[in-house]
């Protein structure tokens, strides 16, 4: 086994660059993951842009990795030598399934070193077996998306079987996995965008429909495909919430999870409490969460969509490429 390693480390102008690292002993209770594949969030671009909080340079950046466990600190967990797995990015949730711990809670990849390196040491109990029937850059892919999805569409989304769900931005990696997770859960989805390529996707994803939100009258066309939904999934948040709420029907849930267009500058309150609607917050999702997803995607046999896969080598590429928002997937490093 090597005695260094590379890790794609934040500097202190918030560039990247390569760092070489001794290669150490996992400590008990921990194991040491030889890194096959890595995904990029937006997080992680937000990070090298000064926009996250409690950013701490000389960190490791990514939460989103699967790799072959190369040793473990503990007799105990010896069974794991030599397993292909897949990384659950959550450090800390704490014991309520209702949220995480406000102030423990934090996510692999900042401020403890994640999965841009070679070689990467969590705690044996973040490690679960990647899913058979996925290569490594669609298992890559999946934990911090997924999860998210999951947790937005069925814990506090509560979808079922039949309902109509409206998912916003469908080319984000948490928008795309919220379409295929809805699908495979026997809903009827329809998406926005603001480019026609991805509703295509969508649709070959199996989106019933889809509207670009930059067209006039957008809200209207989805009301006349879908006649109402009990469900709207978002990550932009701003005056658009508004259109939303307006497209649900009576009782039906807004659950967000971002807020990239920011606060909006009115909420329709009238429209609220009139229409009996609920307005759910959510972020990531908890360890069960995360072992239900997983069981979720192996049941349904979902593939995560790459929309494109960088080596290592040249993952500061990868940033500048998911930071031009032309992506339809997931964008992932391959070691």
């Amino acid at each position: 086994m090597a005695t260094t390693y590379q890790a794609l480390v934040l500097q202190p102008d918030y560039s990247l660059a390569f760092e070489h690292r001794s290669l150490q002993d996992p400590p008990e209770g921990y194991a040491l993951v030889r890194m096959q594949a890595a995904a990029l969030n937006h997080r992680d671009v937000y990070i090298t842009q000064g926009k996250y909080a409690a950013i701490q340079p000389g960190c490791a950046l990514g939460s989103d990795g699967c790799g072959t466990v190369a040793a473990v600190g503990s007799q105990e967990d010896k069974n794991w030598l030599d397993a292909e797995v897949i990384i659950n990015p959550n450090i800390n949730w704490g014991p309520s399934g209702r949220h995480q711990d406000m102030k423990q809670y934090r996510i692999l990849g900042m401020p403890t070193d994640g999965t841009l390196a070679e070689y990467l040491v969590v705690p044996v109990d973040r490690l679960s077996s990647r899913p058979a029937h996925l290569r490594p850059e669609q298992a890559a892919a999946l934990p911090l998306g997924g999860m998210t999805a999951y947790r937005a569409l069925f814990s506090r989304g509560a979808l079922k079987d039949g309902q109509h769900v409206l998912i916003s931005g469908v080319g984000g990696g948490v928008a795309q996995f919220a379409l295929q997770f809805a699908v495979a859960a026997g809903a009827r989805a329809w998406v926005t965008s603001g480019k026609p390529e991805n509703i295509i996707r969508a649709l070959e994803l199996g989106a019933e429909g889809g509207a670009s939100y930059k067209e006039p009258a957008w809200d209207q066309k989805l009301r006349e495909q879908a006649d109402g939904f009990h469900l709207a999934i978002d990550s932009a948040g701003g005056d658009q919430i508004n259109t939303l709420l307006n497209l649900l029907n009576p009782g039906g849930r807004y659950v967000f999870y971002g807020a990239t267009n920011g606060v909006p500058t009115r909420l329709d309150l009238h429209k609220i409490f009139w229409k009996q609607l609920n307005i759910l917050g959510s972020t990531m999702a908890s360890d069960d969460e995360f072992q239900s997803m997983l069981h979720f995607v192996q049941q349904h046999r979902i593939q995560p969509v790459v929309d494109q896969v960088f080596p290592f080598a040249e993952a500061r590429a990868a940033f500048q490429y998911l930071d031009t928002g032309h992506t339809m997937g997931k964008v992932v490093i391959r070691f």
